[in-house]
């Protein structure tokens, strides 16, 4: 029953997850408006064609057919004489079919009483009314039976035209759908223009490529991104003006820190200016790292050997549990950068870590590139705080003492560190625990 029920299982989420993708694009929904638009089109203009030709036959044309059956009838005679019929089929665009006693004769050579002429008059062998009007019995048991050659094949040449008419509305929806699409295509350069304000990458602006409303929906996101890039600006330039002026009556308060006698409040003290130190460093770093690639100081470096001396130096006694993928390419990265990355995150998986298993450190090397994971297996944190892990100064848990939670500059820190080599961190829960990945690119590989 399992068994049965897996692949019911699978195809029902394979659907549900293609209706949401449905729901959230606007060009699929908008296809499928169309093509639900040309085939209602086409249903109603058939069926509205089919009745207004159906109706208008059976109120005016089927007297006159009547009177012209009873006419040939009448021509060939009773009883029938087969040289009058023969010769009707020849001079007219009918068949004739006649059925009797003394006579058994098609003018089309098809076999059957009913064949010829319910084929060839494009009706249905089965409609007793069509029956009637198009045959006539003499008097002696015979039964004439005519049939329009005019229309045959009629069906075939209708079910055409409808195929022709479907083909033709799914051009002019497809039409239709391109122009829209054309119309709408500012659309993709807002959507990624907002993706790279998000990511505060406000180097380029959004393209223009209409002036109408969508051309000034790019200019007014412009204008917004502008706005938030000065003000970040300016935040940043404040924070950096205040860190740069701390450093100075920071380093004379641990001066004079020295010359206390030792005592609890001499250490709180200290403790305290450590982390102020910390901090300053931490903002003044993040500002360089701002700066890409142009602030590293990067050299050919074994990425494994760099983690292992990272362990072996500052956290020799540990309980770690490492994994090295052997034979990893050696890579063009800044050491010293690196080496605060791996140390910030080993730290963090030893502190929120709950003791239950050694924090797991690994790198491997993927199509996507060299990867460097640090887990924990503490208690992880909600799928909101997830996203703000790397934020400056965001601690999950606000009840935290800075003695054990830090200043929240290193997540931050460890993603500049990645941004700035063109790679990226991320940050999963990992059930139990908290998974944090360093991607470097391939192209930092050194070739030989």
């Amino acid at each position: 029953m399992t068994l049965l029920a897996d692949p019911w299982r699978r195809l029902g989420l394979w659907l549900q997850q293609r209706r949401q993708r449905l729901g959230h694009s606007l060009q699929r929904r908008l296809l499928a408006l169309f093509v639900v638009l040309a085939l209602g089109t086409t249903a109603v203009f058939m069926s509205g064609t089919r009745e207004v030709f159906s109706t208008g036959w059976r109120d005016m044309a089927r007297p006159l057919v009547a009177d012209y059956v009873d006419h040939l009838a009448a021509e060939i005679g009773d009883p029938p004489d087969l040289a009058r019929a023969q010769d009707l089929a020849a001079r007219l665009p009918i068949s004739v079919s006649i059925t009797g006693p003394r006579l058994q004769w098609h003018s089309n050579a098809e076999p059957g009483p009913t064949a010829a002429a319910d084929r060839h008059a494009n009706v249905d062998a089965r409609d007793s009314a069509w029956r009637r009007l198009l045959a006539r019995r003499t008097a002696d048991g015979h039964e004439i039976r005519f049939g329009l050659d005019a229309w045959r094949g009629h069906d075939e040449r209708l079910r055409s035209i409808g195929w022709m008419t479907l083909a033709g509305l799914l051009a002019l929806t497809l039409l239709a759908f391109l122009i829209v699409r054309y119309l709408l295509r500012p659309l993709d350069d807002i959507h990624a223009g907002a993706r790279r304000y998000e990511a505060g990458d406000f180097s380029r602006p959004i393209r223009r490529r209409r002036r109408d409303e969508l051309g000034d929906l790019a200019d007014q996101v412009n204008a917004m991104a502008s706005g938030l890039q000065r003000m970040l600006e300016g935040q940043r330039g404040l924070l950096l003006a205040i860190s740069h002026e701390l450093r100075s009556p920071l380093t004379r308060a641990r001066l004079n820190t020295e010359l206390l006698a030792e005592s609890p409040e001499r250490s709180a003290l200290e403790r305290d200016l450590g982390q102020m130190r910390d901090m300053i460093s931490g903002l003044l770093e993040g500002e360089r790292l701002a700066g890409g690639p142009a602030a590293l100081h990067s050299k050919p470096t074994q990425l494994n050997e760099l983690v292992q001396g990272v362990v072996d130096a500052q956290f020799a006694g540990q309980a770690l549990h490492w994994t090295a993928e052997p034979a990893l390419p050696q890579l063009r990265i800044d050491p010293a950068r690196l080496q605060m990355l791996v140390r910030n995150l080993i730290d963090n998986a030893l502190q929120h870590g709950d003791g239950s298993a050694p924090p797991d450190i690994s790198t491997r090397s993927t199509p996507a590139g060299i990867e460097l994971t640090v887990r924990d297996h503490g208690a992880g944190v909600t799928a909101e705080q997830l996203q703000r892990l790397a934020e400056p100064f965001y601690r999950p848990d606000s009840a935290r003492t800075r003695e054990r939670g830090g200043v929240g500059l290193g997540l931050y820190l460890c993603r500049g560190v990645a941004r700035s080599h063109g790679g990226d961190l991320r940050i999963d829960n990992a059930a139990p625990g908290l998974r944090v990945t360093l991607v470097l690119p391939l192209s930092l590989i050194v070739r030989p």
